[in-house]
């Protein structure tokens, strides 16, 4: 793994990224357990308000990021770095986004054996459908998803945290931010794959020493899974 050894260890700049972290994973999970008995109308793409609670959400948590690195360098810690070669990068890319696809749909028919659980379902943010009287609002919320938060997801977790972790050894920053990845998403049943998805773009961020390729693998995964929900694939 290409994070080096000699990385200075910065235990307070951790501790307040990992406080970061876990206050959002508590208001998550509690906005999860105070909704759980209302129903999902699965029309979150389609309001307005969707992307701009967005905007608002991840432009908090780039601030709070930017705070906690304040006078480090931060194209360092952020890994905001060209990978050595683009061309392997991509490819890696390719390939943990086959092995992210390969798990989920390995989950899903465990799941299917088990009750009646779908992971997809459970965060209550993919339409069941398209509706073209609401493209426009549809479109806002679709960047939002899948520039805005990737971004500032990858710099959480790939960029930051991975950078405070990596001192202590490279694999715990990959497990550790991925973990925490999923468990921030306040999720339950989908909690196995999101925890994969992040220790699998973990492992990206080490092989090609950046944040770039894990924000391009993240924005597809979004993007495939909004335009499959409303072409009715899904």
């Amino acid at each position: 793994m290409s994070e080096p050894a000699s990385a200075p260890r910065r235990p307070g700049r951790l501790v307040a990224w990992l406080g970061f972290v876990l206050a959002l994973t508590a208001l998550n999970y509690a906005g999860r357990f105070a909704t759980e008995d209302d129903e999902t109308t699965n029309d979150i793409a389609y309001e307005w308000v969707s992307s701009i609670g967005v905007v608002v959400q991840f432009g908090l948590m780039l601030g709070i990021l930017l705070l906690i690195a304040r006078g480090l360098p931060k194209r360092e810690l952020f890994a905001l770095r060209r990978p050595s070669s683009w061309k392997r990068a991509l490819g890696l890319a390719a390939l943990s986004l086959v092995a992210i696809y390969l798990a989920s749909l390995a989950y899903t028919g465990l799941l299917s054996l088990l009750g009646d659980f779908d992971p997809t379902e459970e965060q209550g943010l993919v339409p069941d459908e398209w509706d073209s009287s609401r493209a426009a609002p549809f479109v806002a919320f679709f960047l939002a998803v899948t520039l805005l938060a990737p971004v500032v997801e990858e710099l959480t977790y790939r960029g930051l945290g991975f950078s405070l972790i990596a001192p202590w050894g490279v694999a715990l920053a990959i497990v550790a931010t991925g973990v925490l990845f999923g468990v921030t998403h306040g999720l339950l049943i989908g909690l196995p794959v999101l925890a994969f998805f992040g220790i699998v773009v973990g492992w990206l961020r080490a092989k090609t020493d950046s944040v770039y390729p894990g924000m391009i693998l993240h924005a597809t995964f979004n993007a495939v899974a909004l335009l499959v929900a409303v072409s009715g694939a899904a």
